[in-house]
């Protein structure tokens, strides 16, 4: 499962990574495309560097910043999609489902992490 959710990770960020082709030649798109970049690549790293976490606590924290950098790809994404300065918007349709579970994914985690750390 860890390997799985790490290569959806690195698929969603290598997609984001690629989308720069079918912006709109704007600034804002230049602006909302290096800050998608900075926060997918962060997720997937925060995640790899999650699965080594020294403590729980260390692990609840890591998966935080996963959830944390991917909701801010979401807010991205929308962004771009309100502003229409993507030219496919059936890829941007299907980055925004696929960052959607992401999210459900890792918020499910961390709650789990954090009842079982609880109950510890």
């Amino acid at each position: 499962m860890k390997t799985q959710l790490q290569k959806r990770l690195v698929q969603f960020s290598a997609q984001i990574v690629s989308i720069d082709q079918v912006f709109r030649p704007v600034f804002a798109s230049r602006h909302l495309y290096m800050q998608m970049v900075r926060s997918s690549t962060s997720a997937a790293l925060n995640y790899g560097e999650a699965q080594m976490a020294e403590t729980r606590k260390d692990f609840i924290h890591k998966i935080g910043l996963v959830v944390k950098e991917l909701k801010e790809t979401e807010v991205n994404l929308e962004v771009v999609e309100e502003v229409k300065l993507c030219k496919d918007p059936v890829l941007l349709q299907n980055l925004l489902m696929e960052c959607k579970e992401l999210i459900a994914i890792f918020m499910a985690t961390r709650n789990t992490a954090r009842r079982n750390s609880d109950a510890a």
